[in-house]
């Protein structure tokens, strides 16, 4: 199963991600996106997730 990691170094918190998957992410504490544990490669796209990231932070570790 594939991995997604958010490098929190880049993420500038915009909330992209959340509002295109909130199964699998959301806004820490710090206004970063972090991916939540509950996150499976299948509830949603994510390689168009990965693409909408305006910063790419996101990426998929196969």
């Amino acid at each position: 199963m594939a991995k997604v990691k958010v490098d929190k170094g880049l993420c500038i918190g915009c909330g992209t991600c959340v509002s295109m998957c909130e199964d699998c992410f959301e806004l820490s504490d710090d206004m970063k996106s972090q991916v939540k544990g509950t996150c499976t490669a299948d509830c949603c796209n994510l390689k168009e997730v990965l693409e909408a990231c305006p910063v790419a932070a996101i990426t998929l570790d196969n």
